[in-house]
């Protein structure tokens, strides 16, 4: 697949890298949102009075709205666009024509198209005050100032509107995706803010249960390890309050993963692609395919994950070769896809077969992406460092000299990286790179017989990882670094320093498969039957649905059966 170097495909690959990764990201889970969402699905139900004079202006707007809230943004602007079109002075039709201009949560937001349409935004009798305060509170999002800023001055806005309307609870439903808006890594205020966001959305679920943007807010703000427990009856209702929106099947699992619940974040993943397989190849939900190949491997379902990863070239073949924003989108999917799959088996021999074929196919396109001066560069970066750590990692494990070449290749690189978010990754990516580079070189270590250096440097990198929060979804550093750190302190002789970081890992990622049977042999070595015995049995009633034969079952089994458990 040719891609030319020209300045204007330079600037076009870069357009589109960052309108796909970008929806490829944590918070983002189409391709092209909102696309393939049919009018006629069922999104949920809610009350939004407004001035509209006829039935149907009425009817589109409130299903714009509705689709709004599960972030189906095509749909709702296709929705505010008709309800305007029926009743040109509809001055809310434009509002919501705004507001999915809006991503918020997705890190994107196209501000030129949203300011055009508040130009048809007109003063006249018939709109009522509350209406007024919903349309100065868009004009705040649009206004003035940066992003960050205007994010800001919008969550304050829709605070007045719900002050001044406390009986509105889509006023209030859209103050706490405001105030999710306006939360940026590193807020001090962070926490503290997801924290009311929720608390306003609960609220709102307790006097209309099968309100679908309340719902879907309750799982955004409580998506951490610490608080998603607060999120669960929420995450078990969204599906059934709007079955066919896309984001309603994806987003439950993020409640799921956070609390190790594996069979459930599978079975929301698969009804999602159930949906979606025969679709379009350009309209499926690829991102999804990752975080259930994630939830198979946790359970040790390895052919089944292997099925998944053998999709993603198919479905490249079966799409239109000059279409570079899929392109974009599949190879970070793919990308992230093959590293997991490698990395959580083990099977290193698989990691050249994999990642070569990525980068001869994409390799121009992403060089190109990193060439291009803009925010997204990061990311093109992160695609290449995956490549080079899964291969820098099987090289490691197999005592190959190849492991330095990628050790500097990926120091060359911390150095012409910046200290900013990757978009929808949620760290830096001289963090990122660090981090990468201190694995290999333990494991590298590690496999010349040099145990205390390999801890000693995984130490560092463990370090790194604890100067940010626990992440949604599938960790984007792939090997979690207390894990790695734990099982190269097994390697050492040093169980009970290798229980401590097993539950370090298992308070930032709960019940991974590796660090719970990491924590199963740590306690095992030291002679704790007890816990031993229970940690086992969990790991073995997490992967009842695995391969058979795999040798941590059998190794499970055997410890149990010694001690009279199995």
């Amino acid at each position: 697949m040719p891609f030319t170097r020209s300045p204007y495909r330079t600037s076009f690959l870069l357009i589109v890298f960052t309108t796909t990764l970008l929806a490829a990201g944590v918070h983002a889970h189409q391709a092209q949102p909102g696309a393939g969402v049919a009018a006629s699905a069922r999104l949920g139900d809610i009350r939004f009075p407004t001035s509209a004079r006829s039935e149907e202006a009425q009817a589109r707007f409130q299903r714009g709205v509705i689709a709004l809230h599960s972030f189906s943004y095509d749909l709702a602007l296709d929705e505010f666009r008709k309800a305007t079109e029926i009743e040109p002075d509809f001055m809310m039709g434009y509002w919501g024509e705004a507001m999915a201009y809006n991503q918020t949560l997705w890190g994107k937001q196209d501000t030129e198209a949203a300011r055009k349409a508040l130009t048809h935004i007109k003063d006249g009798p018939r709109l009522t005050p509350r209406e007024r305060a919903y349309l100065q509170a868009v004009k705040r999002l649009y206004g003035e100032g940066d992003e960050a800023a205007r994010d800001k001055a919008y969550a304050v806005a829709m605070e007045k509107v719900c002050r001044d309307y406390p009986d509105d609870l889509e006023a209030a439903a859209f103050y706490a995706l405001a105030l999710l808006g306006s939360v940026r890594s590193g807020d001090p205020a962070g926490l503290r803010t997801r924290m009311q966001a929720g608390a306003i959305a609960l609220e709102v679920a307790r006097k209309e249960p099968d309100h679908p943007g309340a719902t879907h807010y309750i799982l955004h703000a409580f998506d951490d390890p610490d608080h998603a427990i607060l999120a669960l009856p929420a995450a078990r209702r969204y599906a059934e309050i709007a079955p066919e929106a896309p984001h309603a099947l994806h987003m439950p699992s993020h409640i799921f993963l956070q609390l190790g619940m594996w069979p459930e974040a599978a079975s929301t993943q698969e009804a999602l692609w159930e949906q979606q397989k025969n679709s379009p190849v350009g309209e499926r939900d690829y991102h999804n395919l990752y975080w259930l190949l994630y939830a198979y491997l946790q359970q040790g379902r390895y052919r089944e994950a292997q099925a998944l990863l053998m999709l993603m070239p198919k479905s490249l073949a079966a799409f239109p070769e000059d279409d570079a924003a899929f392109l974009g989108y599949v190879t970070f999917i793919n990308t992230s896809m093959a590293t997991a799959f490698v990395v959580e088996t083990g099977r290193w021999d698989l990691a050249a077969q994999w990642v070569d074929p990525l980068q001869k196919d994409a390799g121009q396109f992403i060089e190109a992406i990193e060439r291009s001066p803009g925010p997204y560069q990061g990311l093109a970066k992160y695609v290449r460092s995956l490549w080079i750590f899964t291969r820098g990692m099987a090289a490691a494990q197999k005592n190959s000299p190849d492991a330095q070449k990628r050790i500097d290749e990926l120091q060359a690189m911390e150095q012409r990286a910046g200290t900013e978010d990757l978009p929808g990754i949620g760290l830096p990516l001289l963090k990122v790179l660090k981090i990468q580079r201190l694995e290999i070189a333990a494991v590298a270590s590690a496999s010349k017989g040099q145990l205390d250096e390999a801890v000693k440097g995984m130490a560092r990198a463990a370090a790194i990882e604890d100067s940010v929060p626990p992440l949604p979804g599938p960790p984007p550093l792939i090997k979690p670094t207390h894990e790695l750190l734990g099982e190269l302190l097994l390697q050492a002789g040093r169980p009970a320093e290798a229980e401590k970081q097993f539950e370090r890992a298992l308070l930032r990622q709960t019940s991974r498969a590796r660090s719970l049977l990491g924590a199963a042999r740590a306690a095992a070595r030291q002679g704790k039957r007890e816990i031993a015995m229970n940690t086992y049995s969990r790991f073995l009633h997490q992967w009842q649905q695995a391969d058979q034969g795999l040798p941590e079952i059998q190794e499970t089994q055997n410890y149990l059966k010694q001690t009279g458990t199995h």
